[in-house]
C-alpha cells in the first residue's frame, strides 16, 4: 500500500458555485421586475434605479481604488460630464435619450483620457486632491454656460413625448442590464491579467514596473474605465429624474457615497460594494428622519467600521470564517490516493492551499 499526492489548481469553490447560481437567480428576478406584482410600480422603480446607480458607481470607485491603488476624490466630474451629455445629445443634437446613455458614458471615458496627462503627473494625496480640484474646474466651466441653463441647469424636455410607463421601464431595464455586465466584466477583468497588473499595481507601483507591467497604459487604461462606469451613472441617473443642474451633477456627495460604501462594505473585494450598498440605503432608511445628523451618523460609523474593522464588514466576515463568494486567487488543491498493488484509487482527499497570484510576466 503505498500513498501518492497529486493536485490541480482551481479558483472556484463549492461555495463560490452556489453564489454564482444565486446572482444569476437575482439577476433574472431584476430584470423581471417591471412585469412581477408588488415591485413593478413606478416607486419601487425609481428607488431601484437609485440603487443601482450607487452600486454600479461603488465598483467602478472599488476598480480604480480597490484595485488599482488610485484613490481619486474627482469621479464626480465624470458623473456630471455622463448627465450633460445626455442632456446635449437628446434636448440639442436630436439623438434618441436612451441611445445617448452610452454615448455619454464614451464621453466620460474621453474627458478622463485627456485629462489623465494633467492628473497622472501627481501620487498619493496629491492626487485625490487634484481629481477633486479637476471636478470643480469642470463644474464652474459648466455653470458659466447659458445654453445648458448656467448654475439652475435644465430639463429633459424631450422625454415628455415618451409614455410615463414606458419611460420608467426602459430607465429601470438600461440601468439593471448596465449593472449586470459591468459586474460580470469588473469580475472576468480582475481575474484575467489585468487584474494581476492591478493588484501589483497597487501593492507597488515600482515593483510592479520591474516585473514587466506597463504601469502608465495600465493605469490610462482603469482611470478611463471606471470614468466610462461614472459616466454611464450619471447619465442613468439624471435620465430618470429628467432634471440636472452643476450643482447636483458635480457634487461631492457622490463620491463621498461611493467611498463610504466601498470602505464599509470592503475595499479592495468583489463583494464589498454590494455588502456596503446594503448597509448605505439601509441606514439611509433608517436616518431619514433626523435631517442633518445623517451624514454624521453615518460618518461616525465609517469611523467605527475603519477601527475595528479595517478590511470592512465583508472584509472581516472573509478574514473570520474564510468565506469567498466570488474568489479572485487560485488555490492549489491537493490530492491524496491510497494504492494497493496495481488497484485503482480507494481514497481521496482534497486540501486546499491558497496560491497567491504573480504579476511575473506581464
Amino acid at each position: 500500500m503505498r500513498e501518492d499526492l497529486s493536485y490541480v489548481v482551481s479558483r472556484n469553490t463549492v461555495i463560490s458555485n452556489a453564489a454564482v447560481w444565486l446572482g444569476v437567480a437575482v439577476a433574472v428576478v431584476v430584470v423581471a421586475v417591471p412585469w412581477l406584482p408588488y415591485l413593478g410600480t413606478s416607486a419601487f422603480m425609481r428607488w431601484a434605479v437609485e440603487v443601482m446607480c450607487y452600486l454600479l458607481l461603488a465598483q467602478m470607485w472599488n476598480l480604480l481604488a480597490g484595485y488599482g491603488g488610485l484613490m481619486s476624490v474627482g469621479m464626480q466630474a465624470f458623473v456630471g460630464i455622463g448627465g450633460y451629455s445626455v442632456f446635449i445629445l437628446a434636448l440639442h443634437l436630436g439623438v434618441n435619450p436612451f441611445l445617448s446613455i452610452p454615448i455619454a458614458g464614451v464621453m466620460a471615458a474621453v474627458a478622463a483620457a485627456l485629462t489623465s496627462p494633467l492628473v497622472f503627473r501627481m501620487r498619493g494625496g496629491y492626487f485625490a486632491i487634484g481629481t477633486w480640484v479637476l471636478a470643480e474646474v469642470f463644474r464652474i466651466a459648466f455653470s458659466n454656460v447659458s445654453l445648458l441653463g448656467g448654475g439652475s441647469g435644465q430639463s429633459l424636455t424631450v422625454m415628455t413625448r415618451i409614455d410615463r410607463a414606458t419611460r420608467e421601464i426602459a430607465i429601470y431595464l438600461i440601468a439593471a442590464t448596465t449593472l449586470i455586465v459591468a459586474s460580470v466584466a469588473i469580475n472576468l477583468l480582475l481575474r484575467s491579467r489585468f487584474g494581476l497588473g492591478l493588484t501589483a499595481l497597487r501593492d507597488s507601483e515600482a515593483a510592479a514596473e520591474s516585473q514587466g507591467v506597463d504601469v502608465r497604459a495600465l493605469k490610462l487604461q482603469v482611470y478611463t474605465l471606471s470614468s466610462f462606469g461614472a459616466g454611464l451613472v450619471g447619465a442613468i441617473y439624471y435620465t430618470s429624474i429628467l432634471r440636472i443642474s452643476p450643482f447636483a451633477a458635480f457634487d461631492l456627495n457622490w463620491v463621498v457615497a461611493a467611498t463610504f460604501i466601498v470602505v464599509i462594505g470592503g475595499i479592495g473585494t468583489v463583494e464589498g460594494p454590494i455588502v456596503g450598498t446594503a448597509i448605505f440605503f439601509a441606514l439611509r432608511w433608517l436616518l431619514a428622519d433626523y435631517g442633518t445628523w445623517y451624514w454624521l451618523v453615518m460618518g461616525a460609523v465609517a469611523v467605527l467600521v475603519v477601527m475595528f474593522a479595517p478590511a470592512g464588514v465583508w472584509g472581516y466576515v472573509r478574514a473570520r470564517w474564510n468565506i469567498q463568494l466570488l474568489p479572485l486567487q487560485r488555490r492549489l488543491v491537493l490530492q491524496r490516493s491510497t494504492r494497493t498493488g496495481e488497484a485503482s484509487t480507494a481514497h481521496v482527499t482534497d486540501s486546499s492551499v491558497s496560491v497567491p497570484r504573480q504579476s511575473r510576466g506581464l
